[in-house]
């Protein structure tokens, strides 16, 4: 991984510092660097020479697999373990495995000394795009057919993540070139993308699933801990536990506006029977669009496998791990229907707890978006971006059905599509 690029304005000069660490094979030979994959910001300057023939895939993977948060903000407890007994069968054997994992990540102790964290990893990406075709229907059974892969050898990136207790996180994540920043500052959830600038998310804030793909263990298990045991799967030649968390009604409405309805997100954790520790995190939302006569759905499932485990100052930590990606449109006719499937692999560099001089001040949101202090601190939309989110002129109809997937995004996109 390197922080230090050639300096590209002066050639006698000191060597640039890059803001997140980038993996070496986005690197070409001396001859070959160009400003192009040396130097990357958000403005829109930097966004338009970064955006080529492959802005769609970029966007893509970015706007789902970059930054994606979970169902709804995990309740902070003054002490992990609780009791199990007053509590049907599958809540006791949830909070019991729920235990055995506190134990198997490092204990109670450990976890609880833990005040903040950073993590800084490299990552690979890949989208493939999938489509019924040929007139056939969905509920019959037919396989769905490949009809197009982009980029089969991924696209190549890095990422830093700093987080503080108690719901405090932020993420600078670069992949070829193009960089997404994301963050909470406990009260509200933001990205801010090339594309998209700065906009929060509504309803809560909530964590970031990067966090709790391994390197976050408290989260987890203050995540699980309120979830049911549904029975034992063998994940990949592992037995595991299945733990189901399915988000509250409160928290779907709080997401929802008058045009996109959220109908559900439910997340499965997979404990490894062997171990104790996590071994794959998965969770799939559905998402209605309200359109006259024709809504559209959105349907979205991830699943992570969560890889070589190692102690950290006696916390077992993840350093490993491959996000698989299916994104379904339908509700439409036949032909518009589409299928996506994305893959993300991560390695973890660098990892260290309790960051001296990490105040709440790092974590503040970007100073375009103005924050309400009523309605659950939602932003007002017209304030988020102050532009319309300009359409790729440059990508296939198929594929900018599918390279927006936000919530917020959603409700303009579809606005455009119907104009």
């Amino acid at each position: 991984m390197r922080t230090l690029c050639p300096n590209l304005d002066r050639e006698d000069g000191l060597e640039t510092v890059l803001e997140v660490p980038i993996p070496e094979e986005m690197f070409a030979s001396p001859k070959h660097r160009t400003r192009h994959n040396m130097k990357y910001h958000t403005d829109e300057k930097s966004a338009a020479s970064v955006f080529g023939s492959r802005d769609a895939e970029i966007q893509l993977l970015l706007g789902v697999v970059g930054a994606p948060l979970i169902p709804h903000p995990i309740r902070s407890q003054h002490s992990i373990n609780t009791k199990i007994n007053d509590h049907p069968i599958e809540a006791s054997m949830a909070k019991y495995i729920v235990q055995q994992y506190i134990a198997a990540a490092g204990g109670e102790g450990a976890l609880n000394s833990i005040d903040s964290m950073y993590a800084m990893g490299k990552i690979k990406m890949v989208a493939s795009e999938f489509s019924a075709g040929d007139g056939m229907g969905l509920n019959k059974g037919n396989m769905m057919k490949i009809k197009s892969v982009k980029n089969g050898s991924g696209e190549m990136g890095g990422f830093v993540l700093w987080q503080k207790r108690p719901d405090l996180w932020s993420i600078e994540l670069v992949v070829s070139g193009c960089k997404i920043s994301a963050g909470s500052d406990g009260k509200v959830a933001w990205r801010q993308t090339p594309w998209h600038h700065s906009h929060a998310s509504r309803g809560p804030a909530r964590p970031l699933r990067r966090s709790l793909q391994g390197l976050d263990p408290k989260s987890v298990a203050n995540l699980f801990s309120t979830s049911i045991c549904i029975g034992e799967k063998t994940v990949n030649e592992e037995d595991c536990f299945v733990l189901k968390l399915e988000a509250e009604p409160s928290s779907l409405k709080a997401r929802s506006s008058s045009k996109v309805e959220v109908m559900r997100h439910t997340v499965w954790g997979y404990f490894s029977q062997r171990t104790g520790l996590l071994f794959q995190l998965e969770d799939t939302h559905l998402l209605r669009i309200k359109a006259p006569g024709n809504d559209v759905f959105w349907e979205t499932t991830m699943e992570s496998l969560i890889l070589d485990y190692r102690t950290i100052d006696g916390v077992n930590i993840a350093h490993a791990g491959r996000t698989s990606v299916s994104l379904f449109r339908f509700g439409e006719n036949t032909e518009g229907h589409t299928r996506t499937r994305m893959e993300e692999v991560w390695t973890i560099e660098e990892v260290d707890f309790n960051i001296k001089g990490l105040s709440a001040d790092c974590f503040l949101p970007p100073s375009d978006l103005m924050k309400e202090d009523e309605m659950g601190h939602d932003v007002n939309k017209k304030s988020r971006l102050g532009f319309k989110t300009p359409k790729i002129r440059s990508c296939r109809r198929s594929v900018s059905k599918i390279m927006s997937i936000d919530e917020e995004d959603l409700e303009d996109y579809e606005a455009d599509e119907e104009s």
